[in-house]
Parts: C-alpha cells; structure tokens; sequence
C-alpha cells in the first residue's frame, strides 16, 4: 500500500522502513486475524525528537567520545602528539560536558524544555543576574 501510495518501488520502501525502524522512528504492528504488517511512527513531535537525538547519541556522538578516550590513552612521543592529544583532551571534555547536559535534558518533560528553548540566549541574562557568568559584552 505504502509503495503504491507514494509511487515508489516496494525494494524502495522496503529499506526505507527498515532504516525508520533501526532508527526507532516507526513501529511494526500486527492486526490479529491479518497477515499484512502495519507500521506505526510515534504520534508526538517531543517523543520524535528525542528520539533521533538518542540515536544521533549513539550512533555518532558516542564512537567519537570513544575514539577520543582510546587516544587519549596513548603515550604521547613527540611535542606534535602532544599538542594533538591536549586538542584531543578538549574536545573530548567538551563533548562529555554536552552529553552530560543532554543527560539533564532529556529528563525534562516537553512543556519545560520547550519553554527553556523558547528562552533561548535569555538564559545567559539569567544567569548574569544570578551572578553564575560574565556579561558577553556583545549584546
């Protein structure tokens, strides 16, 4: 039905589902009495997107933390493989602090965190009053 809908090939729609599944993005359903399988995507945009952060997390982010951390074990042997590992260092510390805070995110329930987005650079004035951060100086 999908690839008559649309006008696609089955082999097409296929892996196209198949790739929505891997990505937790549909659901494969089942009628009882039916032989024909139903695909079902989540019905609200909040569980959408953390979705595909989650698999963003854990297909990307987390491989580079780990590539980052095996690096980081390495003796450094020359002043140029330090200066790389201390790079290395950074980002991975950055990237760590990022998920950490994605962590704290994703806890939060849909209303709140799209009202701490619809906050957006109001945060930094928050906590400038909150003595927490420096002004910017640049608004």
């Amino acid at each position: 039905d999908i690839a008559e809908k649309l006008e696609f090939s089955r082999s097409n729609v296929s892996m196209g589902l198949k790739e929505l599944q891997s990505w937790r993005l549909v659901r494969l359903r089942h009628l009882p009495g039916d032989r024909r399988e139903y695909f079902e995507a989540p019905g609200d945009a909040w569980e959408v997107f953390r979705t595909l952060a989650e698999e963003r997390r854990r297909r990307e982010i987390e491989p580079t933390l780990s590539m980052l951390r095996n690096a980081l074990l390495e003796t450094p042997t020359s002043d140029d493989d330090r200066f790389a590992q201390e790079r290395m260092r950074g980002m991975h510390d950055l990237i760590d602090l990022m998920m950490n805070w994605f962590d704290d995110v994703q806890r939060l329930d849909a209303q709140t965190l799209a009202k701490l987005m619809k906050m957006g650079s109001k945060v930094q004035k928050l906590l400038e009053l909150a003595g927490k951060v420096k002004p910017s100086g640049g608004s």
